[in-house]
């Protein structure tokens, strides 16, 4: 009698199976004590909690982010900081970030356009350029009429947008040379 394939397959699957718990099972018996699994009797040491770590604020400034004053920018969150002198946060913001990113490190404003129209048709003002990427040139600005709409994916745009608040803000802040540092 011819064995079919999926007979194979169910045999391979269940030995599979079979031998995930075997492991599991073994890895469980040779845990060092108080890891994976708790015992009875046993009380966590003074300022140990159990509870799951707590979540960091998302609107926290990323550490290693540099020092002085200083635009920082976080690729990952789509957040800008502007960091005093003395390190605080005067301002933190959530952006719509650009097509084309910028790689992580230091950079510096090199050039400001109080309006322009951007590379995508759409009037901003308060341009702050700190870098280009293959021939893009990447800045934060603000659209004029707060158009929100998602960047066209055929379009490598450099434009970083945020609110006109903010970018009145970003205007005042990041004078010619003064640091950005983009973060993941």
């Amino acid at each position: 009698m011819a064995v079919s394939s999926s007979t194979i397959v169910a045999g391979l699957t269940a030995a599979a199976l079979a031998t995930v718990g075997y492991l599991a099972h073994q890895a469980s018996t040779h845990l060092p004590a108080g890891m994976g699994r708790t015992q009875a009797g046993v009380t966590p040491a003074p300022g140990t909690s159990q509870a799951p770590p707590a979540r960091k604020d998302p609107a926290a400034l990323p550490e290693g982010s540099g020092q002085g004053a200083r635009v920082v920018y976080s690729l990952r969150r789509d957040r800008v900081w502007l960091v005093g002198a003395n390190g605080e946060v005067a301002r933190t913001f959530e952006v719509d970030p650009s097509a084309v990113d910028p790689a992580p490190g230091r950079y510096a404003v090199t050039s400001r356009s109080n309006s322009v129209t951007g590379s995508d048709g759409v009037p901003v003002e308060h341009v702050v350029r700190f870098t280009s990427v293959d021939g893009v040139v990447v800045g934060f600005s603000s659209a004029v009429d707060e158009t929100k709409a998602a960047p066209d994916p055929r379009v490598r745009t450099g434009g970083i947008r945020e609110s006109r608040a903010d970018g009145d803000a970003m205007w005042t802040f990041a004078t010619i040379g003064r640091t950005v540092v983009v973060v993941r």
